[in-house]
C-alpha cells in the first residue's frame, strides 16, 4: 500500500530532470511529494501546533517529516506503511498492514483514546500501466483511508488523501461528503501535469 516504484529507464530520466526532485535534494526532504502537501497546506489549514497526525503509507516519510518541521515539532505524528522506514525525529512509526486487527490495534493503543486531528494518505497501487487495473486498485487504498478516517478521527478532524481521476472517483467524494462539512478536490501544482492524481481535501469531520 505504499507509493508506487516505477524502475523504468524514462522514469529514472524524467525523475533527474524533475525540478520538484531537485528541490527536495537541494531542500533536504525524503521525497517530492512533500510540496504537494505543502502547497494543500497553504490553501487549507490542516495544519496547527500541538494535532495528532496519522500518515498511511507513509514511506519513505517526506509528509511526516514535513509535518514536523512545519510545526516545529510540536505534533504527534504516527506514520504507518508496509515497506520500513527510516527514523524520524517527532514520528512514531508502525510498519504492516493497517487493515489487519494487530496493526490497528497498534496504532489505537498509540491514539489512547483520543481522536486524532488529521488523517493523511499519499498512497498509490503499484502502477501496471492497464487503468482497468490501476484505477480499481487505487480506489480500494482510498476507500480503506476512508475508512481508518472514520475510525480515528476526532470530532472536526481533517482528511486528506490521494485519488486517481477515474471509475468510482465521484462516488468516493459523495461518500466522503456524507462524513465530512466540506470536501474538495485539489490537483497541486507539484502533482505532473499528465497526472490524473488529485487530492481529497475533507474539513471537518462529523462524528
Amino acid at each position: 500500500m505504499s507509493k508506487s516504484r516505477p524502475s523504468s529507464a524514462s522514469w529514472r530520466k524524467r525523475q533527474e530532470k524533475d525540478p520538484y526532485v531537485q528541490m527536495a535534494r537541494r531542500d533536504g526532504w525524503r521525497s517530492r511529494a512533500v510540496y504537494k502537501l505543502e502547497q494543500i497546506a497553504e490553501k487549507e489549514a490542516i495544519l496547527r501546533p500541538d494535532m495528532t497526525c496519522i500518515d498511511l503509507g507513509a514511506a519513505p516519510g517526506g509528509w511526516s517529516q514535513y509535518v514536523a518541521e512545519r510545526l516545529k515539532g510540536r505534533a504527534r505524528i504516527i506514520a504507518l506503511d508496509l515497506l520500513p522506514m527510516d527514523s524520524l525525529a517527532g514520528v512514531e512509526f508502525i510498519q504492516g498492514d493497517f487493515t489487519e486487527d494487530d496493526v490497528f490495534e497498534h496504532l489505537l493503543g498509540l491514539l489512547g483514546g483520543q481522536g486524532a486531528d488529521l488523517v493523511m494518505s499519499d498512497m498509490a497501487p503499484n502502477i501496471t500501466g492497464t487503468k482497468a487495473v490501476d484505477q480499481p486498485r487505487s480506489m480500494y487504498l482510498a476507500e480503506l483511508a476512508l475508512d481508518l478516517a472514520r475510525k480515528t478521527l476526532g470530532r472536526k478532524g481533517n482528511f486528506v488523501c490521494k485519488v486517481f481521476q477515474g471509475e468510482g472517483t465521484d462516488a468516493f467524494i459523495a461518500d466522503a461528503r456524507k462524513s465530512f462539512e466540506r470536501v474538495k478536490a485539489m490537483k497541486p501544482r507539484a502533482s505532473r501535469a499528465g497526472s490524473s492524481e488529485i487530492y481529497l481535501v475533507a474539513r471537518n469531520y462529523q462524528l
